[in-house]
């Protein structure tokens, strides 16, 4: 996915891109030996049909017509698209270069795009069509298409979006695909999971409600008809799946998480916001449902630090024009955990974040850092292993802003103060958030992989 702010960046590429010669395959190094294994692992996933890449890396002829911009990309580290430090930590899918395989693309780029010998090629990688996880067991969408004005206005919604499946079932994760990328900002949901007897047509009822017209969300709910038949409230689980631009959702090994799945039931948007647009567009995003061999033994858990969290932003998330200002935010555990996955969040006067825990003795758990914030790239990042952390160790997050006129994202020209305001979510506001999932420690977690 390229972002907006580097499409100039890409025009003034375009006359370096050219289609390499195979006819050296007598070179050391050749593409089919050692230069389709770093694009398949690093580039392919997201440089294919139906993903946000704007063009394929699958084939031979796919990555030589585009060397030149590959060497540039990967030389710059503009490309692959990872912000954490892999010097502080590391996390399961990392896409992470090292410095020999950019020299390694970059040798093979100047000495032409030799091919290779065709004996050699190794099997391009088959990808699930619309899923980054794998081959979804349902799909559900969107019951109608969402018209999106071009009046570049920010939009927050709440969504019912019912199905109906022949027989309960556990779920191991549900993952978001937006039906448009450039538009869908968040989507946090939740599951409520009716009784077959007590919501008769759980397709009946408004599915969309724009939160500006209603004075209170609770009035905006009940415009949605989610109680049961009798007026009683179905089973509610809470935060069943997230969507941030460039997120994909964690799915651990069988047993950990997953969920409840009635025959009958909603995914319920509670927050959906869609980015101002200066075009009319649609959308109709879907959720990919994959069960799970077992019922979960372990559910999952969550705090979030900062913004709606455990702990306040200090000093207050209030950015005056033309500085660059640090704020932190800590938590005490009151129990041992075992942390999974981490999720920092910051909108577009993010510059850096940081995170990590003091424990009791005094020792540094390191969890995450990110040197150079992108709001384009908010990943989910899950660890190889779960991280113990003790009972009466401090959490500490911290985030730098960057609101001066040298900040390429800033939303405001010239700048103006950026806050906190009462939990908005435009994202010409600002937050901080550092989101930990995870599970109640027991014996031997720190010993147990994530790896799927």
């Amino acid at each position: 996915m390229i972002p907006k702010r580097y499409s100039i960046f890409i025009y003034f590429l375009l006359p370096l891109i050219y289609t390499c010669q195979s006819d050296k395959s007598t070179e050391k190094y050749v593409y089919f030996d050692t230069v389709a294994p770093i694009i398949y692992k690093n580039c392919s996933t997201c440089h294919r049909y139906g993903e946000a890449a704007p063009f394929r890396l699958i084939t031979y002829q796919d990555v030589a017509s585009r060397g030149k911009v590959i060497k540039f990309s990967t030389q710059s580290r503009f490309m692959p698209p990872w912000p954490a430090d892999a010097a502080y930590s590391h996390f399961i899918g990392e896409k992470v270069l090292t410095q020999e395989e950019i020299d390694l693309i970059a040798r093979w780029v100047d000495e032409g795009c030799p091919a290779g010998h065709t004996s050699n090629i190794p099997a391009p990688p088959e990808f699930p069509k619309g899923s980054q996880l794998g081959k979804p067991d349902l799909v559900i969408k969107f019951k109608d298409i969402y018209k999106v004005k071009g009046d570049n206005q920010d939009r927050f919604l709440l969504m019912r979006v019912p199905y109906q499946i022949p027989k309960d079932t556990f779920i191991s994760t549900i993952e978001v695909v937006p039906g448009n990328r450039k538009v869908v900002h968040h989507v946090n949901a939740q599951l409520l999971s009716y009784d077959f007897d007590k919501r008769k047509d759980v397709f009946k009822g408004n599915t969309v409600v724009d939160l500006k017209d209603y004075p209170t969300k609770l009035e905006a709910y009940k415009q949605l008809d989610l109680a049961n038949d009798d007026g009683t409230f179905p089973m509610l689980t809470y935060s069943v799946t997230n969507y941030l631009p460039g997120v994909t959702p964690p799915i651990y090994p069988d047993g950990i998480g997953g969920y409840y799945f009635n025959r009958k039931g909603v995914i319920f948007l509670k927050d959906i916001h869609y980015g101002g647009s200066k075009v009319d567009t649609v959308d109709q995003t879907s959720f990919n449902v994959f069960y799970a061999k077992h019922s979960p033994t372990r559910p999952l858990r969550e705090f979030q630090l900062g913004t709606f969290g455990v702990s306040p932003t200090v000093p207050v998330l209030v950015i005056p024009p033309d500085t660059i200002m640090t704020f932190h935010s800590d938590y005490t555990l009151p129990s041992d955990i075992s942390i999974l996955t981490v999720n920092p969040h910051m909108h577009l006067l993010g510059k850096k974040f940081l995170a990590y825990a003091i424990t009791p003795k005094g020792d540094t758990i390191k969890l995450i850092r990110i040197n150079k914030w992108d709001f384009r790239w908010q990943y989910f990042y899950t660890y190889n292993k779960m991280v113990k952390v003790p009972k009466g160790s401090i959490i500490h997050a911290e985030g730098v802003y960057d609101n001066t006129r040298h900040n390429p994202d800033n939303p405001f020209s010239p700048p103006r103060l950026v806050a906190e305001r009462e939990g908005s979510m435009r994202t010409s506001d600002e937050m901080f958030q550092f989101i930990v999932t995870y599970l109640p420690y027991q014996e031997g977690d720190e010993n147990r992989s994530l790896v799927r």
